[in-house]
């Protein structure tokens, strides 16, 4: 078989399927199940709370800084290697993460996880779209979103089973066999794929990328140190010579053009809004449900399972919703309708019950989830040119993890948070209510951008698949809601 030859309903086409759902779904399942583990590798490596925000952020800062190069490696050297060398990548850095005798060795390696992340992220999609016959790649994108989403699903409970009856160290080692079944799977049934190369790479922009969130995020963490200042200077000097790169370059990494389209700008700052606060909730609940409210990461995990439910049987509906009446009432009322749920979970305190101050803002914050995420998706899709939406999903995507990856980075040391405190019930229930009326106001401010600048008719060409926005609540990792960054 070759690229765009590709059926369904063949031998090839289910392997093509199932490749790309075992990638995915493994960087899926990996940030779960990290996110569940935090406190509990916090104890056992004696690590701070800034020690925790870098393991979340480690990976997240290379996923943000790369994923739009790994996009372009693949389309320019193959995306089935590209992706299978990802693969194997994310793998050997989870082994080294499982391994990892101190936080700064399990920082690093979740760093080199975020560069195999980067590689095969966008490949899983990209591989869907390359080697399908047209008519059937809005089926395959519709399997893809369906069964990568069931990584989601179980990941609270693989996670949290794990951590609570054997090791928090399988949660990373977990990864290999996935990847191996992942890569025998790539090798045996995916064709090879290109893109026509034009140009070369954009490797100063991607290195001035990373530099930039790097210098930021260490400020933001990192705080009281005395490179706090510098590392920000840095990272803002590297992000205007970033702009300045991307402009002068032919082949930008971020083509700055696309921002001339009000709409695409306003989708991006509404994501950077609204990612912000969805990577913090979690970042904070599931903490708090451990510390304050003492439940044990098992149920810890499978608590915020709800989320996860609604998406699945609701978000398609939000799409159809947005493609009928356009997207500015979903996009606005999903936020605000989100912010309300936030803010009730501001109010857990010791003793509360699961079923009265956890499940209904949980349900509540879903709703709100799933009435924004396709209609975002499509607005995003529709603001750029059909040759171009391959580089419009990345940038937005690149976007929303660089939204959680500075959430998580600021709000602790805005919250008063620091040292051991995650473990300490009194302080950290104190500081996580501030914390989540922080991120009930991000919320309501990303309606309020969608009302003020997303116009009715943003989808006034929706496009001919009817599963395309619902490419991004499987990929946001990626992003599922439960990836927890």
């Amino acid at each position: 078989m070759t690229a765009g030859t590709v059926e369904y309903a063949s031998t090839t086409g289910r392997g093509v399927v199932a490749a790309a759902v075992l990638g995915s779904g493994m960087a899926m399942l990996d940030g779960t199940v990290v996110n569940v583990a935090l406190r509990t590798i916090g104890i056992h490596l004696d690590a701070s709370l800034a020690q925790l925000q870098w393991i979340s952020n480690g990976y997240l800062l290379m996923l943000a800084s790369l994923i739009l190069l790994g996009g372009a490696l693949g389309d320019r050297f193959g995306r089935r290697r590209i992706f299978v060398i990802g693969v194997i990548a994310f793998a050997a850095a989870s082994m080294l993460c499982g391994l990892a005798p101190n936080p700064e060795t399990l920082i690093a390696a979740r760093v080199l996880q975020g560069v195999g992340g980067a590689l095969l992220t966008p490949g899983s999609l990209a591989i869907i779209e390359a080697v399908f016959v047209h008519e059937d790649r809005g089926r395959a994108i519709g399997a893809w979103t369906g069964l990568g989403s069931i990584a989601a699903a179980i990941g609270p409970f693989v996670g949290g089973a794990l951590v609570e009856y054997a090791d928090w160290r399988w949660i990373f080692w977990i990864n290999a066999p996935i990847a191996a079944g992942t890569v025998f799977v790539a090798l045996r049934y995916v064709p090879e794929s290109k893109a026509r190369s034009e140009g070369r790479f954009d490797v100063p922009g991607a290195v001035l990328a990373a530099v930039s969130l790097a210098g930021i995020t260490y400020c933001l963490i990192e705080w009281q140190s005395q490179l706090a200042v510098p590392a920000l200077v840095l990272g803002l000097l590297a992000g205007a010579a970033f702009l300045i790169v991307e402009r002068r370059t032919p082949h930008p990494m971020l083509p700055l053009d696309l921002f001339a389209s009000r709409v695409f700008s306003a989708a991006n700052a509404m994501t950077l809004l609204v990612y912000a606060a969805l990577g913090a909730v979690l970042f904070f609940l599931v903490i708090n449900l451990q510390t304050v409210l003492g439940y044990g990461p098992l149920q810890a995990g499978v608590s915020t399972i709800p989320i996860t439910i609604i998406m699945l049987l609701l978000a398609p509906r939000g799409g159809a919703l947005g493609t009928r009446i356009g997207p500015r009432i979903p996009m606005t009322v999903g936020p605000l309708v989100m912010a309300v749920g936030v803010a009730w979970l501001s109010r857990l305190q010791a003793g509360s019950s699961y079923w009265l101050a956890v499940l209904p803002p949980l349900v509540v914050f879903g709703l709100g989830l799933a009435l924004m995420v396709a209609p975002l998706t499509a607005t995003v899709l529709a603001a750029a040119s059909d040759e171009r939406a391959g580089i419009a999903s990345g940038v937005n995507n690149a976007v929303a993890r660089a939204g959680s990856l500075f959430a998580v980075a600021a709000l602790p040391a805005a919250v008063g948070l620091s040292g051991d405190q995650y473990d300490q019930p009194v302080a950290f229930g104190s500081a996580y209510g501030n914390a989540l009326l922080i991120c009930a106001a991000l919320l309501s401010a990303g309606g309020v951008v969608s009302w003020m600048m997303i116009p009715h008719h943003a989808l006034a060409a929706p496009t001919e698949e009817p599963e395309a926005p619902e490419r991004v609540p499987a990929a946001h990792q990626l992003d599922c809601p439960h990836r927890g960054h």
